[in-house]
């Protein structure tokens, strides 16, 4: 563990993990928190369970092509909510904003995240404010909080894959990631790249009404798809073995990807699942993604395995295979 905090500690791999375990941890442990999913499931004193997660938004720049702060922090929480099986309904929104930011910025970002909220079928219910002084702060940065019904049998999460289960995508990947870097860096490239930033709760109601056994969700953000089956991988105690091949990535992803020596399966994504499905349920689980406007690129990519748990491994273009391991630290800061 490092003796300072760097940016690498909010990138979502390893260094982010470490830093969980060996201080939030620690010291805040409890068996809620230590589901470690996208929301915390909990039951109510009566009847009927909720889910509740919490994020905070600092990318740069604000505006990005498809997408902006406000609507980002929308999909985000609502995102995370929807990968734990839950109805979103309520988030709060708390604002730093920094000395200077003209009000007109503001105002977009606001009536962005109105927009954002309209269309996942949410609303704002309580909110806070907090300005700091110039040069503390980048604009704005955004808190929020979301609560979301958990229907009666629906029960997903890491602890529910089993070896033989189907792994798909919602889509292309890396979307998101190299339109906010290609934005803040002014780098051009020949076709626009656009975030994929956008609500899932939608898609993740076709696809359990379609494949009711689904087994675990999950939205690879920070870290990208590695991130995410390497954290799955570990949590459910199970290999997973992806197809490279498969994974869909937009071409010009894929060029900016090559360009810039990054792999697409670390680059971040704000509008794309995850889903561990029993192999039966498969079939009809992908054609409920296709046929949703958010899911049109979905592809199986792969399956979990008894062999080698914990670990990631690829099967190549070429035939080989290779270890996807988790991202160490900061590939792209800022992205959410």
């Amino acid at each position: 563990m490092e003796d300072t905090i760097r940016m690498g500690h909010g990138a979502g791999g390893r260094m982010m993990a470490d830093l969980i375990q060996e201080v939030f941890l620690r010291h805040l442990d409890n068996p809620l928190l230590r589901q470690l999913a996208d929301s915390t499931v909990l039951a109510l004193a009566g009847n009927g369970r909720i889910a509740i997660s919490t994020d905070s938004f600092v990318v740069r720049p604000l505006f990005f092509p498809g997408g902006d702060i406000g609507s980002l922090a929308v999909h985000g929480t609502v995102n995370d909510l929807a990968m734990r099986g839950a109805r979103p309904l309520w988030l709060t929104a708390a604002f730093i904003l920094e000395e200077g930011l003209p009000v007109e910025d503001l105002r977009r970002v606001v009536r962005s995240m109105a927009e954002a909220a309209r269309r996942a079928g949410v609303a704002v219910v309580a909110g806070d404010t907090k300005v700091v002084e110039r040069g503390h702060g980048d604009g704005v940065y955004i808190n929020t909080t979301g609560v979301g019904v958990v229907p009666d049998g629906v029960d997903v999460g890491p602890q529910r894959i089993r070896p033989g289960d189907v792994l798909l995508i919602s889509g292309t990947v890396g979307d998101h990631g190299i339109a906010v870097l290609s934005e803040r860096e002014g780098l051009g490239f020949e076709t626009e790249l656009v975030s994929d930033s956008a609500p899932l709760n939608g898609l993740v109601e076709a696809l359990l009404t379609a494949a009711p056994s689904t087994h675990c969700l999950r939205d690879p953000t920070r870290g990208g798809v590695a991130a995410a089956l390497n954290e799955l991988a570990v949590a459910a105690g199970v290999g997973v073995e992806l197809d490279e091949a498969a994974v869909p990535v937009r071409p010009a992803v894929a060029a900016a990807c090559e360009m810039l020596g990054f792999d697409p399966l670390t680059v971040a994504n704000e509008g794309k699942l995850l889903a561990f499905v029993p192999p039966e349920e498969a079939e009809a689980a992908l054609e409920a993604l296709r046929a949703h406007p958010l899911g049109q690129n979905a592809a199986r990519i792969g399956q979990a395995t008894a062999e080698h748990p914990g670990l990631v491994l690829a099967r190549t273009g070429i035939g080989g295979r290779r270890v996807v391991d988790m991202p160490l630290g900061e590939l792209l800061p800022r992205i959410c």
